[in-house]
């Protein structure tokens, strides 16, 4: 897959025991070329595409580049097609217009590109894409779908935990203690790396704050807090999803006061992100006592920081305390979905998205051997 931020193709060989287990046997990012990557980045935050033709051959050049992806990996992994059941393929997120998108909302939608006919002739193998259409167009977000494995996966029966995952966007499980999966609530809680890279790409030229030092270099500037926080979208009750259609570089500009220092600008950004987190967290499930963090964000220990100490008396740590590698759980997630799809299992929680009931997510694309033979 590769997510909001389109900052790689994440590429993750994962095995299922009989008890459906999942196992990471290999993960790896692969870059995009650069001028795709830029132009992606640009639709994402709401550009317009030049003519149809443009949309064809993205769609086309993305489903190469997620086809070159598996097979560096199974190269890597010293697998062959044959050894695989399916792949999994999220795809790049053009627009995610779901119900209560900031637009005429008369015909929720959401758009992923990389031709799955694409990856599926050339790797040889079974793929199943397209999951989140079927859930909007049963009346929900399509987003997000990952809370049931990390039930599956991350629940515990001692502790209310939640998983937040930090990509472009944040989105947060909450995993009671009950053992239920349907008391388990997911949803995006705003802006997570996507506005930081943007910011830090316009004023250093560098795609993202490594390790949050250009925000930790900054002060918060609690006039600009407030004005970002005032968005209305904050307040929103769940089920609710957003993506760069809603946040991005315009959208922060425009609440600039246009005398802020750059690093003052990262570090309130940063609060934004831990501040709508945390807020969130503690309206819906104030008696989580553990976070267990995925995603790009696991990384910026400063931004981590932030958000415990906006949470007294939480862990928060990384997934990888319970043996789940915090870079791939979003692609180990998508191959979750390609297994319940082939077994005719529902891939979504209606509770989470709001979807009318239970669906089987996505479209199946048979390669040369299919395990539906």
């Amino acid at each position: 897959m590769s997510g909001t931020s389109a900052d790689g193709i994440d590429a993750a060989l994962t095995r299922f025991d009989a008890d459906g287990t999942a196992r990471l046997e290999l993960g790896r990012t692969y870059p995009w070329d650069p001028q795709l990557r830029a132009r992606l980045v640009e639709l994402g935050q709401g550009a317009a595409l030049q003519s149809l033709d443009e949309f064809g051959d993205l769609d086309v050049r993305i489903g190469e580049a997620f086809a070159a992806a598996t097979l560096q990996l199974l190269e890597e992994a010293g697998a062959a097609p044959a050894d695989i059941a399916a792949i999994g393929s999220h795809g790049q997120t053009l627009r995610h217009r779901p119900a209560g998108a900031a637009y005429d909302g008369h015909h929720p939608f959401t758009l992923q590109l990389g031709d799955a006919n694409v990856i599926a002739e050339r790797c040889g193998i079974t793929t199943v894409a397209d999951f989140r259409r079927r859930d909007v167009a049963a009346g929900g977000q399509g987003a997000p779908l990952l809370p049931a494995l990390h039930a599956a996966m991350l629940a515990s029966a001692d502790e209310a935990r939640a998983v937040l995952n930090l990509g472009g966007i944040a989105n947060l499980t909450l995993l009671p203690c009950d053992g239920t999966v349907a008391g388990v609530a997911g949803f995006d809680t705003g802006p997570a790396n996507a506005l930081m890279d943007a910011w830090c790409e316009r004023v250093l030229g560098q795609p993202y704050d490594k390790d949050g030092r250009f925000a930790a270099s900054g002060t918060v500037d609690p006039a600009l807090l407030a004005r970002l926080l005032d968005e209305p979208w904050f307040a929103l009750a769940p089920p609710k999803s957003t993506g760069r259609e809603q946040f991005h570089i315009d959208w922060l500009t425009a609440r600039l006061g246009g005398t802020e220092a750059p690093a003052d600008v990262q570090a309130t950004l940063m609060q934004l992100t831990a501040a709508t987190v945390a807020d969130a967290l503690l309206a819906r499930q104030p008696g989580t006592r553990r976070v267990l963090v995925c995603g790009g964000g696991v990384h910026n220990a400063a931004l981590l920081q932030a958000i415990g100490e906006r949470l007294p008396g939480v862990v928060v740590e990384s997934t990888a305390a319970c043996g789940l590698d915090p870079d791939f759980v979003e692609a180990m997630g998508f191959a979750w979905l390609a297994r319940q799809t082939l077994a005719g299992r529902p891939g979504n929680l209606p509770g989470v998205t709001g979807a009318r009931g239970p669906r089987v997510l996505g479209a199946i694309y048979p390669g040369s051997r299919s395990p539906l033979d």
